[in-house]
């Protein structure tokens, strides 16, 4: 039996291990300088203005959405095919989630539907205060199309790029902040860096940013221009808002600025791969990931759809027959309206079509950077065995 070949794995060089280890000898494992070192390493590759890293993109996408004023009455909109949290932070705000259908192409949001629900909601008054736009697999959303929308009907925009960072938008790094008010990426050991776990929002708006790093250590400053009235003392703080305990550590940041120096290679090699599938599976009976034009994809997951029309197996069955060789095949995702939770606040199937053709279909094939030509080889032959 092959040995378990994973859908998506972290890349660890002696250089990232000799970070940890540097920070382990040092003063500060948290709070430290490892911290606001990462932030500049990421901004400045995207080309933003500010950074703030957190524990997790769930923790960044939870402080987004609160740094944009969202709360109780508000509506958030977002992709069904995602992870949950893309719209589980809006609920954290207390705010109500709606979602728009996909493209049938680059499985993220559709820009048509999301003209069309906004056009309708104008009507009714229930337009949304924040669109949260997911770049699915590491392909960006149409965000000149979103950013229009914005202007004529008033919504903020969160760029939840948690699969994304490497990639480009009209030759433009994502995270720029050409098109949105923040952008958030993650760095658990699947995408395509990793911190362990961690995640960062990037901003161009200074009072955005201020906002979100005074929520993710409990709302506390030490700034005196900050607080209601003169310190007490050289030991004085002041918790002005309610807020977190949503810190990265000073380990991880160590480890996220070592990768952050082989970003492009990273994504690089898995567009090599992603050409390789490509080419070998193009008299497979499947739809194989179609990038937009406009797009230079992070590449995080290499999602195929199965014809099901053609095959005497169904979706599960295909599934099933690469995880019992030893694949650890997935699908990203399950739409989320769905879930139970969910499905309690009153959505059900039938929502958005076209998602849940997706997610009838889909299966995510492994990629990473370091994956073998003879692991990719392995994951080919057993995918056409367990299609015919």
């Amino acid at each position: 039996m092959n040995p378990m070949i994973p859908y998506g794995r972290q890349t660890i060089s002696e250089a990232d291990i000799q970070a940890v280890v540097d920070v382990l000898r040092s003063d500060f494992l948290t709070q430290g300088p490892a911290v606001p070192a990462f932030e500049k390493a990421v901004a400045d590759y995207c080309g933003a203005h500010h950074a703030c890293a957190v524990n997790s993109a769930t923790s960044a996408l939870h402080l987004a959405c609160l740094a944009l004023g969202v709360g109780k009455g508000d509506k958030v909109w977002t992709s069904p095919v995602t992870f949950v949290a893309s719209a589980n932070c809006a609920l954290y705000c207390g705010a109500d989630v709606d979602f728009i259908d996909i493209d049938p192409r680059t499985y993220t949001i559709s820009t048509e539907k999301l003209a069309e629900k906004l056009a309708q909601a104008e009507q009714t008054g229930q337009l949304p205060k924040v669109v949260i736009a997911v770049h699915l697999c590491g392909q960006s959303c149409d965000m000149a199309g979103i950013h229009a929308l914005s202007r004529r009907y008033g919504f903020s925009i969160i760029e939840d790029a948690a699969h994304a960072i490497g990639g480009k938008y009209q030759n433009q790094v994502i995270g720029n902040g050409r098109y949105s008010d923040i952008t958030v990426f993650s760095f658990h050991p699947v995408k395509i860096i990793t911190t362990g776990e961690g995640g960062m929002a990037v901003t161009n708006n200074a009072e955005l940013a201020n906002k979100m790093a005074l929520l993710r250590s409990h709302g506390i400053t030490r700034d005196p221009a900050q607080m209601t009235h003169v310190p007490d003392g050289a030991w004085y703080y002041q918790q002005l808002e309610l807020g977190f305990n949503y810190r990265m550590t000073d380990l991880q940041a160590a480890l996220g600025q070592s990768q952050m120096t082989r970003l492009d290679e990273f994504v690089s090699q898995r567009h090599a791969l992603t050409q390789r599938y490509d080419t070998l599976l193009a008299d497979f009976p499947l739809t194989l990931p179609w990038q937009h034009p406009d797009n230079y994809s992070g590449l995080h997951l290499y999602v195929i759809r199965l014809h099901l029309e053609q095959l005497g197996k169904t979706h599960s069955q295909v599934f099933d027959a690469l995880r019992a060789a030893n694949i650890a095949v997935n699908l990203h995702y399950i739409p989320v309206y769905l879930q139970p939770y969910y499905r309690r606040l009153g959505f059900k199937p039938g929502y958005c079509m076209e998602a849940e053709r997706y997610y009838a279909e889909a299966i995510s094939l492994p990629l990473y950077a370091d994956l073998t030509l003879a692991d990719q080889d392995y994951v080919i032959a057993t995918l056409q065995q367990a299609l015919t």
